[in-house]
């Protein structure tokens, strides 16, 4: 079941990553079978993954439904709307391919402040649609994980669907390049390799929700339901405020969205300051994030074994926001401009990448009961996707203004870490004045 919801992730992340690896030839010319994506478009495209889940508060809805309806319902939603995204994302972008190529002239709008051609607005509404169900899915994904293990390896069945999810990351980086370029610049057709995936992980939740229904039927008939220990005890629209009330989901939240927005916008932006900074290929620089996921997939389950079996997720939380915020001030540094000393860095940030969500994620289940983990996944996941929407375009605004100096956007994700370091700090001072347990180890 855990290798079943991890699928779908799988899919979904490389959904989420393998346009971004080739950022040198969406932003090329045409006549150098690029896209002709400005620096306004492709800030756009990167912060299009949250539109919908900020503005429209669909994150925190899809929480809601989650908790109120149960995982088979949801997950078949989120699904269902991830792979109506990318296909409308896939028809987008094989639209501007035909349009560049004929020369014809391309009408463009202004859609929340910015200007961009119209099958560019088309991609931004799929990756948006895209992100709604990408996100309900992370969350009934955590409830899935949280179901068959809360009182086992709770933290090491996580670190497993991360690292999972992760490879999809990796190969979305490492894969994609290669196939551009040996089809002519053709993006559209990684995207198409990405929707096919998708649509068999699609295939797969149907087949995790005839077990799950079984696993309800087992537990109801043990009595477990109620004794109170089912994840899906009944959910009351009240019980939101207990979230509210909670000062450690607001410290996680917000670790969340800076943790997440000083590393995963940062992969966006990366391989064009490989080939810029470090004189990469730009084959080799779509190679050069996967080592961030590929460490992941190692890592983080370890660091989940470790919380499960010894505690300290509070200092793992500690650890993995130094480790992030000392790679990106390397990384600032003018002087810094040899390749090995940039794997060398990722392969630190990917330590990082890992320590901190296995400890992160197995805790907030650990501060809320189970009815409410929908909800307060979903609260998190929007917090967080409001650094995933705005970042992009403080870094669009940042490489303008510096005149494409990767100092100073390094400096801006290192700024990130900073704060994130002292949240970290303040969740294990709240921690042992509330006994939360995030100190203790998860196995009961």
């Amino acid at each position: 079941m855990l290798l079943a919801v991890s699928f779908v992730m799988f899919a979904a992340y490389i959904c989420s990553d393998n346009i971004f690896s080739v950022e040198k030839t969406l932003t090329s010319p045409a006549a150098q079978a690029g896209y002709e994506i400005t620096d306004g478009e492709y800030g756009s495209l990167a912060g299009a993954y949250s539109i919908f889940n900020v503005y429209l508060l669909m994150l925190i809805f899809g929480g809601l439904i989650l908790d109120k309806t149960g995982i088979r319902f949801t997950g078949i939603f989120s699904c269902a709307l991830m792979v109506a995204g990318i296909a409308l994302t896939c028809g987008a972008f094989y639209s501007l391919r035909e349009l560049l190529d004929s020369g014809e002239a391309i009408a463009t709008l202004s859609f929340l402040g910015d200007n961009m051609r119209v099958p560019v607005f088309w991609a931004v509404m799929g990756i948006g649609l895209y992100g709604v169900g990408a996100e309900i899915a992370g969350i009934t994904v955590t409830k899935v994980i949280a179901k068959w293990f809360i009182g086992y390896e709770l933290a090491l069945a996580m670190g497993l669907q991360l690292a999972l999810a992760r490879l999809g990351t990796g190969l979305a980086y490492g894969a994609t390049p290669v196939i551009v370029s040996q089809t002519s610049g053709n993006v559209g057709l990684a995207i198409l390799i990405g929707l096919i995936l998708l649509t068999v992980g699609f295939i797969v939740f149907i087949f995790y929700t005839v077990f799950d229904k079984k696993l309800d039927r087992q537990l109801q008939e043990s009595g477990a339901e109620e004794g109170g220990n089912s994840p899906e005890d009944e959910f009351h629209f009240k019980d939101i405020l207990e979230v509210f009330k909670n000062p450690a989901f607001w410290m996680i939240a917000f670790l969340c969205l800076l943790f997440y927005a000083a590393v995963n916008p940062f992969l966006k932006y990366s391989t064009g300051m490989m080939v810029d900074k470090f004189g990469m290929s730009e084959s080799l620089a779509g190679l050069f994030p996967m080592i961030l996921p590929m460490g992941c997939i190692v890592l983080t389950p370890l660091f989940g074994n470790i919380y499960d079996k010894k505690g300290h997720g509070a200092d793992l939380m500690i650890f993995g926001a130094i480790l992030i915020t000392a790679v990106h001030l390397l990384f600032a540094s003018p002087f810094i401009t040899q390749a090995w000393v940039a794997v060398l860095l990722m392969v630190l940030l990917g330590v990082g990448f890992a320590m901190l969500p296995s400890a992160m994620w197995p805790s907030i289940a650990k501060i809320m009961p189970a009815k409410l983990l929908g909800t307060t996944m979903a609260l998190t996941f929007y917090i967080q996707n409001i650094g995933f929407l705005f970042v992009p375009k403080a870094i669009s605004a940042i490489k303008t203004a510096s005149n494409d100096n990767y100092t100073a956007m390094m400096l801006f994700f290192a700024g990130l870490g900073v704060v994130a370091l002292l949240i970290s700090i303040g969740v294990k001072i709240l921690d042992k004045k509330k006994n939360y347990g995030l100190q203790i180890p998860n196995i009961k």
